[in-house]
């Protein structure tokens, strides 16, 4: 995970991107309704950062999307720098992050599998045993 000091620079340019994001480019063809930013992850030597982003929906323009950020990556530098005081400023890398979505598909199958068998997650029983 990194140092304390690693973790919170990663929170602290996570929360300010996605600020950027929201408020600078609502008004572009960007539907920045839809991204979330999941995580960021600095190199050691704060140069580099991976910014993981998450879009809801939208599965036919997630590429699109993530090349239009990656396109604009300077515009977010340039807005960030203005409010973070870091000895360097990384270069971003916006990467698609799809975990909420397998988190979402896996909740999916836990429902439908409750569904179909509803005795098998009951709470006041011990799960598969037989009397």
């Amino acid at each position: 995970m990194g140092t304390p000091r690693l973790v919170r620079v990663n929170e602290l340019l996570k929360r300010e991107i996605a600020e950027d994001i929201h408020r600078n480019f609502s008004g572009s063809s960007l539907n920045t309704a839809a991204i979330t930013v999941t995580r960021v992850e600095c190199a050691a030597d704060l140069r580099d950062a991976n910014v993981f982003i998450s879009i809801f929906g939208l599965e036919d323009e997630r590429d699109r999307m993530i090349a239009y950020l990656n396109r604009h990556r300077q515009e977010v530098i340039r807005l960030m720098i203005k409010r973070v005081k870091l000895k360097y400023t990384p270069r971003l890398r916006f990467v698609l992050d799809e975990s909420l979505e397998d988190g979402d598909r896996i909740l999916s199958m836990l429902a439908d599998m409750e569904r179909e068998n509803p005795t098998a997650f009951k709470d006041d029983e011990e799960p598969n045993e037989k009397p």
